[in-house]
């Protein structure tokens, strides 16, 4: 039986996709991917011919049984998506979980991801840290952002050019203007921009230009005090 692979593919700049990665792809029967348009620019750098198929989130619960019924049949196939890991804020998840429950093997490449290299170079604390991806565009938004406002840990978001504006003012809301976050704009391609400051000032900063590419977004955890809980000592005599 063949195997799935998945393998992730750069966030902007073509070279920093790996030997394996080539290797892999120009050995496969079938490339999945969220738009061929993309991945045709991707493998046209590396003269990859594999056939392509389309597999985004609008039609993966229909294609998954076709496809691992491809797998047991013999076919070498390979997933990718637009950029960086197949399942982190993209396509995966389900046919990965499919093949696993079909007993295929899944095999996982190492690459680019944008969380990483945003967290990196934030400069804050890095040892511990929660991703949150996208979040809720309307229902659910504000109950995670007040959720979120206790968290200890530095929190990993992403977010679209249009919508950063209206993050940075809920996080100032919920966070505080005063917290500590870093912006990461079009991370590893020509006009790599990356802001850091307090919430406030990286507001003032977006408001003032006009904001295109990739986004992500690195907030520091909740680092205040919580006040301690008075303990009663019951030896103490009771109070008249």
């Amino acid at each position: 039986m063949s195997k799935l692979y998945i393998v992730p593919t750069p966030i902007g700049n073509l070279n920093d996709m790996t030997f394996r990665a080539i290797e892999i792809l120009k050995t496969v029967d079938l490339i999945l991917c969220e738009d061929t348009r993309k991945t045709s620019i991707l493998l046209k750098h590396f003269e990859i011919s594999a056939k392509l198929k389309s597999h985004h989130k609008f039609n993966e619960h229909k294609t998954s049984h076709d496809i691992i019924n491809e797998i047991k049949g013999g076919t070498q196939i390979a997933l990718v998506s637009d950029a960086g890991t197949p399942g982190i804020s993209d396509p995966g998840f389900f046919l990965v979980r499919e093949c696993i429950e079909n007993d295929i093997e899944v095999e996982t490449l190492p690459g680019a991801s944008a969380l990483i290299p945003a967290l990196v170079n934030s400069g804050l604390a890095s040892d511990k840290f929660v991703f949150e991806g996208f979040l809720p565009p309307k229902k659910g938004r504000q109950k995670r952002l007040k959720l979120l406002s206790e968290e200890t840990r530095t929190m990993i978001f992403y977010e679209s050019p249009h919508r950063l504006i209206k993050a940075l003012e809920q996080f100032s809301e919920f966070f505080g203007s005063e917290r500590k976050a870093s912006v990461s704009r079009e991370l590893s391609k020509m006009f790599e921009e990356n802001k850091r400051g307090t919430i406030q000032e990286i507001l003032e900063h977006f408001k003032a230009k006009q904001i295109k590419g990739e986004i992500v977004i690195v907030v520091e955890g909740n680092t205040a005090e919580k006040p301690k809980k008075n303990k009663k000592n019951k030896n103490a005599e009771p109070e008249i």
